[in-house]
């Protein structure tokens, strides 16, 4: 029975690396947005530096010293660190300096937290279990940050009853995650990782429904604004016209 459950949680472990992979991926096509018009325009960091401390704090809870036998959360939190690093890279290369120090300072105190945390931990609690106490707690809330950050930009969405800066996929795959991690958690029960996954479900939930609710006058907003592009775009067509070919009424 012990060896189903076992065989049975390291299945979903694995479907969760793998949705999880799929979460941190996501946000890809707004850094390619990004990239190609060299600006950040109004997208958030504030998902992108809560994912970067998570991956952190769960790379940590699971090393063999902390929590033992949870390599699938040492593999997916340490390869969603590394890509958090590209994300907040081309997010500092592409914004405007008051934001990019802004960004700067919240990296570097959350790489002192991560660093300070570690070094207390391993070096002034010896007991496996106290070390998983201490460093799961912390994860409890940095994971909850994670999920609900994307909701950073409610009120932005609210005031322009758009949700063309909230990537849809960041949160599909946020709910997605938050059901897996906590089926993972259920198999053989792990507090640390039910209580924040659990309401990442519920986050991941209310930022859909969210999505839903806008969806429509973010379309017909976007058509506005093409329209009127190319409204703006045919009036200059036809200036340049008129002015490469001025009408002359003088008569010999």
């Amino acid at each position: 029975m012990l060896l189903n459950r076992d065989n049975a949680r390291f299945a979903v472990g694995v479907i969760g690396n793998i949705i999880a992979l799929i979460l941190f991926l996501s946000p890809l096509t707004t850094f390619v947005r990004i990239w190609k018009s060299k600006s950040v325009e109004q997208f958030s960091p504030i998902p992108y530096l809560a994912t970067f401390i998570n991956c952190g704090l769960w790379v940590m809870y699971g090393l063999p010293w902390v929590t033992p036998n949870s390599l699938l959360v040492i593999t997916i939190n340490g390869t969603g660190l590394g890509i958090e690093i590209v994300y907040l890279t081309l997010f500092l290369l592409y914004s405007d300096r008051k934001q990019r120090t802004k960004v700067i300072i919240i990296v570097i105190v959350e790489i002192i937290f991560v660093v300070a945390l570690g070094f207390v931990v391993l070096t002034f609690v010896h007991e496996p279990k106290k070390r998983a106490a201490i460093v799961g707690s912390i994860c409890m809330v940095g994971n909850i940050m994670m999920y609900a950050a994307p909701l950073s930009v409610m009120k932005l969405v609210i005031k322009t009853k758009s949700v063309e800066y909230m990537p849809f996929f960041l949160s599909l795959f946020s709910f997605l995650n938050g059901v897996s991690w906590t089926s993972y958690a259920l198999i053989r029960f792990d507090a640390y990782i039910l209580a924040p996954n659990s309401m990442g479900t519920l986050l991941g939930l209310a930022q859909l429904l969210i999505y839903a609710a806008f969806y429509k006058s973010t379309k017909r907003q976007m058509a506005a604004r093409e329209a009127k592009g190319e409204m703006v775009m045919t009036e200059k067509s036809v200036s340049g016209r008129v002015a490469q070919n001025p009408r002359n009424d003088s008569r010999v």
